[in-house]
């Protein structure tokens, strides 16, 4: 069967979602209302509450909420098959990650722009907001260990990327000067940008000098230092340190200095990664030939594949983003729908098209099955199996393998900087949120509450030591990350229903998405606390996922409790019935 009717298949349900599903959202449950003052204009301050045109906000949420997950995921899922990931991506963006992005969206802007950890208190009350933060916490702080370690190794891996990458920052800060204090527009200078950006990642792919490869600086691979790492240790260390600096200033920066034009322009390599991916497949027509589903697999889909892909169907990250800086920005109350909806659509066809680049990458079935013999393999495989499949669709347009191959990296990484900065800087709203719930009035500092979060996102990044040796905190998590996720996106999407049920507006959008989301988590989540990573099974254990999971665990199913006293009529008032 060709890829091309899978990406077919999923364009039409993508449309139909946005077209009809999105608009009953918007004008029967949610209500939107263009003549409400948004917190952008109610609380302008030129550093967080920024009213912003829609395209640009859809491009900052979306390559906020998009990093590397939407691929990661998919890749690793098609181990169980091409048929049970590609209906996850359809139907959880389409009925679950679009009412959960759009609706943590609304309800925010309904709210001052605050948080979804804030409103918990005035949802289900006092102590379910303060557990609530703590799960949000530990959620961006695994966030910033993973997308730390990715990016550093993609650095490591794709020496050719750096140079553009980082071509990015002055060039951003350059457009946001220009738009901002001389009012130009933003248009032609992001797309100038973006060209410059490709020219030096093919120029880079040619020329040598212009790869920063700090392994062969360091003495190449096996090579010792003087710090008793290895080449490849030593470059991981420098890279997670020019990284964590990075992402200090860009998360204290006002929004529109950096975040805003830089994510302007990560949003036309979305659109130019999509076209020339897709178009890639138009012309080679290759071939699925990963099985429709796994007979075989020795780990059951039935929970896993709902945490294996959580962005591209639904993430929970993607609340916190839509209430902790998009909700900050929006001009109207009616682009709720274009920012929030639409961004979960970008990011399925994201997600869709690392399914097709993956299963069609394999010359035979064999090939793919040798590849990804098991889940442990899989997981380890399917990034890199996502770049060269990307890459392979490429060279249909006659782009040359190397160049296909540094371009798809600059756009992975550029997406998990995104995310990486974006999250610090929630992770430090959090912090001083907390500071002020505490009493703690040196946390609720800018700079205090940033160190802290930079500080601890490295520490979790570097400390680890794990079968990928040192600096193997962001693989170790990823399976927590997973299962975090999604337990907070159901979370949400119970504040959402709750609200949506005081309203008197019909809840069930929100709160079937919510039950099966609940159930298929918190399953998994059991079952990995319990018998995989307390070592009471088969399987070792392993200290640091079970310390955090379990932690985790018993916060949600004491939120949980709270909040079904709360639906059932018993619980916290506290909460304006005007919004």
């Amino acid at each position: 069967m060709s890829g091309i009717w899978l990406a077919l298949a999923g364009m039409i349900v993508f449309f139909l979602g946005y077209r009809y599903y999105s608009k009953f959202v918007a004008e029967k449950i949610y209500k939107l209302d263009a003549s409400y003052k948004t917190p952008a204009h109610q609380m302008e301050d030129g550093v967080d509450f920024v009213p912003t045109n829609k395209f640009v906000l859809w491009g900052h949420h979306f390559t906020s909420v998009a990093g590397a997950a939407p691929i990661v995921g998919p890749a690793i899922a098609v181990y169980w098959g091409w048929l049970p990931a590609l209906l996850w991506v359809l139907l959880g963006t389409v009925f679950a990650a679009g009412v959960h992005d759009f609706g943590t969206l609304v309800l925010s802007v309904r709210n001052k722009g605050q948080s979804v950890g804030t409103l918990a208190h005035k949802l289900i009350g006092q102590r379910a907001k303060i557990l609530f933060l703590f799960i949000i916490l530990l959620l961006v702080l695994m966030v910033n260990a993973v997308f730390a370690w990715v990016i550093a190794n993609l650095f490591i891996s794709y020496p050719a990327s750096v140079v553009s990458v980082f071509i990015q920052i002055p060039l951003a800060i350059w457009i946001g000067y220009t738009v901002y204090k001389r009012k130009g527009t933003m248009l032609l200078p992001s797309l100038a940008a973006l060209a410059t950006m490709y020219a030096a990642a093919v120029l880079a792919s040619y020329v040598p000098v212009l790869q920063i490869d700090l392994v062969s600086y360091f003495g190449g691979e096996g090579a010792s230092t003087p710090f008793g790492l290895n080449a490849t240790s030593m470059a991981f260390l420098v890279w997670i340190v020019i990284l964590m600096v990075y992402v200090y200033i860009a998360s204290t920066l006002p929004v529109w200095k950096l975040l805003q034009p830089r994510d302007y322009i990560n949003s036309h390599q979305l659109v130019v990664g999509l076209l020339l991916l897709y178009a890639g497949l138009l012309v080679t027509n290759p071939e699925v030939t990963a099985p429709v589903t796994n007979t075989t697999a020795e780990t059951s889909w039935f929970p896993l594949l709902f945490i294996t892909i959580a962005c591209g169907a639904i993430s929970g990250f993607h609340g916190l983003v839509s209430s902790g800086t998009s909700s900050k920005q929006l001009n109207k109350e009616t682009d709720a729908r274009f920012v929030g909806y639409f961004g979960a659509v970008g990011e399925g066809a994201l997600a869709l098209v690392a399914i097709i680049a993956v299963v069609t990458f394999f010359p035979t079935t064999g090939d793919f099955t040798n590849t990804y013999s098991s889940f442990t393999e899989s997981s380890a495989a399917g990034l890199g199996v996502f770049i060269e499949g990307a890459a392979q669709l490429a060279t249909g347009l006659g782009m040359p393998a190397q160049v296909a191959s540094t371009i798809v990296s600059v756009i992975i990484v550029s997406f998990a900087a995104t995310t990486l900065d974006s999250s610090v800087r929630l992770m430090r709203y959090i912090i001083a949120e907390l500071g002020s719930e505490y009493n703690i009035k040196p946390i609720t500092k800018m700079h205090v509450a940033t160190t802290i979060a930079v500080v601890s996102s490295a520490a979790l990044t570097l400390i680890p030591e794990g079968p990928r040796g040192f600096g193997s905190g962001g693989y170790l998590l990823w399976p927590l990350f997973g299962t975090s996720n999604q337990l907070l996106a159901g979370i949400s999407l119970m504040l959402i229903s709750i609200w949506l049920k005081r309203q008197g507006r019909n809840f069930l959008p929100a709160f079937l998405p919510m039950v099966f989301l609940l159930t298929m988590t918190l399953w998994a989540m059991i079952n990995q606390v319990v018998f995989e990573w307390s070592g009471v099974g088969e399987a070792e254990a392993s200290w640091l996922l079970f310390t955090f999971g379990a932690i985790i665990l018993v916060f949600a199913i004491w939120i949980l409790i709270t909040a079904i006293s709360t639906l059932s009529g018993k619980g916290n008032k506290d909460m304006d019935m005007s919004a």
